[in-house]
């Protein structure tokens, strides 16, 4: 952990660099060797269950011109030798080393983590300048890129007009770095960024996400008008007569306050609602359809035989505890309520992605254990690797 925050805690950097301002950790992840070359990466974004990008600054038919996968093998190379870019998202979801990179900044909640994207550029590749709204670790794998940051505060006036992206008009850097295989970059939410590859290199991108506010509200807003019924209507029987026909009087506003009001729920209810809409499936998503059922002995036999259990990375995993000791895990958008006495088991499945039959062991033998592992396995949300 020192080594990836450069010598800090995570105490440290949350305190003083998280959301605030950015941090270059030079040879911050030397360790981990790029599990996909070039060729594969393209190889993915041929795949139509993989979601890609291709973003041509110069060469194509316009200036920026962003293209979606899935591509065709002949794409490639047809592209011109530079200012070029393809972008991979939620590789985390395809290489298990990508998700497994997630697990090195643990010191921040799962439920803030988005995913892992990985791009390939030749020289002079860039998406441009730009400032994202989350917060983003950029990992630099083989080769080498260029990355010029300003804190010049940015609005859609400042954009380029009638590009496929958003590009900035006027980008001043105010900094700018090399980056070698290995170091790091993290900048927080409204910080302008410009890579520019300097050889062929490949970028890695741990993102983090933050729901805007107005999401938030909508989505709660959506789920408390699923309980509704749509046949009652505002009334007002025995009302006296209006005084001033232009008025709203006060009864009046006093019943429309009482509607409003039976959105809000007790604290417990509204932690319960942001557990399952925190790991929820997002729309246009789902989750890859499991084997054929196994029961629990089925499922712990193949482990003790040296299977790895793992959890899906299109399912999120979420829990909480109540001060009566409740236990709520929350999976994919499900809740899970579990007893006090399984705490372990909601920690150890919403904080590991891989698990073995020595993690079992110590609660194989609780019968609600047994059944949420059955649930889940049956939804896809974990499962044996092929």
């Amino acid at each position: 952990m020192s080594q990836l925050l450069g010598g800090l805690t995570p105490g440290q950097f949350l305190k003083e660099y998280w959301q605030q301002k950015p941090l270059l950790v030079r040879q911050a992840v030397a360790d981990f060797p790029c599990p996909v070359a070039p060729e594969e990466l393209a190889g993915l974004a041929c795949d139509e269950e993989v979601e890609s990008r291709l973003l041509l600054e110069k060469g194509g038919e316009r200036p920026w011109q962003l293209e979606h996968g899935p591509f065709s093998e002949e794409r490639f190379p047809e592209l011109p030798e530079s200012h070029w870019t393809l972008l991979v998202q939620e590789i985390n979801k395809h290489v298990p080393e990508f998700a497994l990179l997630q697990d090195r900044f643990n010191f921040l909640p799962n439920w803030r983590l988005d995913d892992v994207m990985v791009s390939f550029a030749p020289p002079g590749g860039t998406v441009g300048p730009h400032a994202d709204n989350y917060d983003v670790f950029l990992i630099q794998g083989p080769g080498r890129r260029r990355w010029q940051i300003s804190s010049r505060t940015s609005g859609e006036e400042d954009l380029i007009p009638d590009l496929d992206v958003r590009i900035l008009r006027d980008f001043q850097p105010e900094q700018e770095w090399i980056l070698e295989p290995g170091d790091m970059l993290y900048l927080p939410p409204g910080i302008a960024h410009h890579g520019v590859a300097l050889e062929d290199c490949i970028t890695i991108s741990v993102g983090f996400r933050a729901p805007a506010e107005a999401e938030l509200i909508a989505a709660f807003a959506a789920q408390f008008l699923d309980t509704l019924d749509p046949e009652r209507f505002y009334r007002d029987p025995g009302r006296s007569p209006a005084r001033v026909p232009g008025e709203i009087d006060q009864p009046s506003r006093k019943q429309v306050h009482a509607i409003i009001r039976q959105m809000a729920m007790d604290d417990g209810a509204l932690d319960r609602w942001f557990g399952r809409f925190t790991t929820a499936v997002r729309p246009g998503h789902w989750l890859p359809e499991s084997e054929a059922a196994l029961d629990f002995d089925a499922l712990f036999q193949r482990m003790n035989a040296g299977e790895a259990l793992w959890r899906s990375e299109y399912a999120r995993f979420a829990h909480f505890s109540d001060e009566d000791g409740t236990v709520h895990l929350f999976v994919a958008g499900e809740e899970y309520p579990l007893p006090e006495a399984l705490t372990s088991a909601a920690v150890l499945l919403a904080g590991q992605r891989r698990f073995t039959a020595a993690d079992f062991v110590p609660i194989a033998g609780e019968e609600a254990f047994r059944q949420l592992v059955t649930e889940l396995y049956a939804r896809g949300c974990l499962f044996f690797p092929e």
